[in-house]
């Protein structure tokens, strides 16, 4: 094994695409997949907006009784495992199972199953609980199911930090393949957690975007009016693959993954530390690993929420890591066409960083109107951009102070 490892297979469900490629078209034109709520009675709420999967059905590519079981943000991993595994034309066998891993990640896992038994068990009583259930709504569940219906017998896990669930689960699997544990890994991440129980509490939180009547315009990462954040659901997924591996069988190659890191703020549940001190630890090790000079970062897809601390205190380590050479990067985030994915989030941006160095395309930060003085670098306004993107860098920070962050390059 070489050491390198390499993107050989995307995957994507979301909001504005059932597919990887529709996805990364929608982020290209800047199409929001933001809407009013049919997913349950959004009367009783001040926030009457999301994204919504609309449409979607997993079909008959995963026996029907493996399907029974599935809560709904695993159909969304399994559908994006599969896509990335058919990309990639990797195919599992007997000779090489034993090291082919899955590493795929939910930051809430099923609990649409959990409150769908709870309402059973209050009206139908306890012989009516499925045995199944403990083993179907838990985080890891879309990695067994996954490594179940593709033959994968390599190492096997999920990995929960919140919001930076999707870039911590990436980056572990690039470990895997990197200390040669694996020659290849499934991994991403999906999240459904657009139910009322949780809407009922960002909105106690304050940390929704309020304007109900322009959904597709709520969410304004970086903006001097931003007011929050949109959820969303969905998942992404691709293969990591060790380079001499893919090589040899002919692989295409998207890009070569060169630095990961992960820290907490050790500060707060939920805000983020005023000096941005996790998410500069997590970039200075990724940055560390990838032994390049922040200087060559091309493209960087923040968590960028549109809250208005994140966005600030993002901006703020950006220019502090990268110094001058900030202000001639571009910086984009796509919340505002996916919404916010939750655990699922750092999978799919994760994603747009593999494409834009692919496209040597960089997609928009939409909904960008009112400049703040604060976010003050080049947020790529409302339209995609053609540039020359050779490094791309992927962040995500979540509730409890964790932090990811991702580097990508271009594979030479």
């Amino acid at each position: 094994m070489s050491g390198r490892v390499v993107v050989t297979g995307v995957g994507a469900v979301t909001a504005v695409g059932h597919t990887a490629e529709e996805t990364w078209q929608a982020m290209l034109d800047g199409r929001s997949g933001i809407g009013p709520i049919t997913l349950f009675d959004p009367e009783p709420y001040p926030v009457r907006i999301q994204a919504e999967v609309k449409g979607f059905e997993l079909g008959d590519r995963v026996d029907a009784k493996q399907q029974r079981y599935m809560n709904r943000g695993v159909t969304f991993g399994m559908s994006a495992a599969l896509e990335a595994l058919e990309d990639s034309k990797l195919a599992i066998t007997e000779d090489n199972a034993d090291m082919i891993g899955v590493i795929f990640s939910s930051g809430a896992g099923g609990t649409d199953m959990i409150i769908e038994h709870q309402k059973i068990l209050d009206t139908k009583g306890p012989r009516r609980i499925t045995p199944f259930l403990v083993a179907n709504f838990i985080p890891d569940a879309a990695s067994g199911h996954i490594a179940i219906a593709t033959g994968a017998r390599g190492p096997n896990m999920a990995v929960v930090s919140a919001c930076a669930t999707g870039g911590a689960t990436i980056g572990e699997a690039f470990e895997t393949v990197r200390r040669g544990d694996a020659t290849a890994v499934i991994t991403g991440s999906s999240e459904a957690v657009l139910l009322p129980i949780y809407h009922a509490t960002w909105c106690a939180m304050r940390a929704l975007a309020g304007d109900n009547e322009h959904p597709e315009k709520a969410q304004k990462p970086f903006d001097l009016n931003r007011d929050g954040f949109i959820a969303g659901e969905g998942g992404a997924a691709m293969i990591v693959e060790d380079y001499d591996h893919a090589k040899a069988r002919g692989a295409k190659i998207y890009c070569e993954i060169i630095g990961y890191g992960t820290s907490n703020d050790a500060f707060d549940m939920i805000s983020l530390h005023e000096t941005g001190r996790g998410l500069k630890r997590a970039m200075k090790a990724a940055i560390k690993k990838a032994a390049i000079d922040p200087a060559e970062i091309d493209y960087i897809n923040p968590h960028g929420s549109a809250t208005p601390s994140n966005d600030a205190v993002e901006t703020m380590v950006f220019k502090e890591i990268m110094g001058e050479a900030a202000y001639k990067t571009t910086v984009s985030s796509v919340k505002p066409i996916t919404g916010h994915c939750m655990g699922a989030s750092g999978s799919v941006e994760a994603l747009a960083c593999v494409m834009a160095i692919r496209d040597q395309k960089v997609p928009p930060t939409i909904n960008y109107t009112t400049p703040d003085p604060e976010c003050d670098l080049d947020y790529v306004p409302n339209v995609a951009r053609q540039r020359r993107v050779i490094v791309s860098v992927s962040t995500s920070v979540g509730l409890g102070g964790h932090n990811s962050c991702l580097i990508f390059r271009e594979a030479t």
